[in-house]
């Protein structure tokens, strides 16, 4: 099986330790992984703001860069759900019929990381050990879109001597949505206020997810009110990231 990352606009810009540590997580578990350098943006900021026309280049610049590979996986529910359920109206738009076969191709190929490790690896237990108190938020697209349902619980509750807390309100958003954080700044925050109380009740050390943007929100909240609860990206627990430090 030839397995590809797609390390995200997010992640390759903002939060390249999420990439490095998906990439080491995959090697250790026995996957040689590709990174083409084609493999950008998915587009899901453009396509979530009604500009279907300007996403469609990077439709098509994945769909070259991901053409030859079995699997790919995204470090982000949000991405691998564009890529699975949005780029297809992209290409339906753009009235292309070689790009929506492409994408008919490509779309069942985007594995969400939790994905990737239950489903195709068959794993739960990765071999990791991160001995503190933590919560986890299940982000919207993960949790609405992908369905990944308790596959990151699963994980986390594997991982040696983690102790996973309740996060009250957990299924509620934390108000980021990309350009929604932008048109509604007030509601936005007002969103990302609630969800960081939730946590502080929980009493977790650490806030663990599945997408940096709404670790970038949550985290951001949490700093600015100067509580002490860390966000760190489900890739980095796993790949044991603080063992380095």
């Amino acid at each position: 099986m030839r397995v590809a990352l797609m390390a995200t606009c997010i992640g390759d810009t903002m939060f390249p330790d999420v990439p490095r540590a998906t990439v080491r997580l995959l090697e250790r578990l026995g996957v040689d992984v590709d990174v083409p350098q084609g493999g950008t943006c998915c587009g899901q900021p453009m396509i979530n703001t009604g500009y279907f026309d300007e996403a469609e280049p990077l439709v098509r610049a994945y769909a070259e860069a991901f053409a030859d590979h079995d699997a790919v996986v995204l470090p982000s529910g949000s991405c691998a759900g564009s890529v699975r359920h949005q780029h297809e109206l992209v290409a339906k738009r753009s009235g292309d019929a070689a790009l929506e076969a492409a994408v008919e191709r490509h779309a069942p190929r985007a594995y969400e990381l939790s994905e990737f490790l239950v489903d195709v690896l068959g794993v739960t237990d990765v071999g990791a050990s991160f001995p503190h108190r933590v919560a986890y938020h299940p982000t919207c697209h993960s949790l609405r879109m992908l369905g990944v349902g308790d596959r990151p619980r699963r994980l986390l509750e594997a991982v040696d001597g983690l102790e996973l807390v309740d996060l009250p309100g957990e299924r509620e958003c934390c108000g980021f949505g990309g350009t929604f954080a932008l048109k509604n700044a007030e509601v936005s925050s007002a969103m990302g206020e609630d969800k960081a109380r939730h946590v502080v009740e929980s009493e977790a050390e650490v806030l663990v997810a599945g997408d940096s943007s709404c670790l970038m929100q949550i985290g951001g909240i949490l700093s600015r009110r100067g509580d002490p609860v860390r966000t760190m990206h489900l890739a980095e627990v796993l790949a044991g990231v603080e063992e380095d430090a």
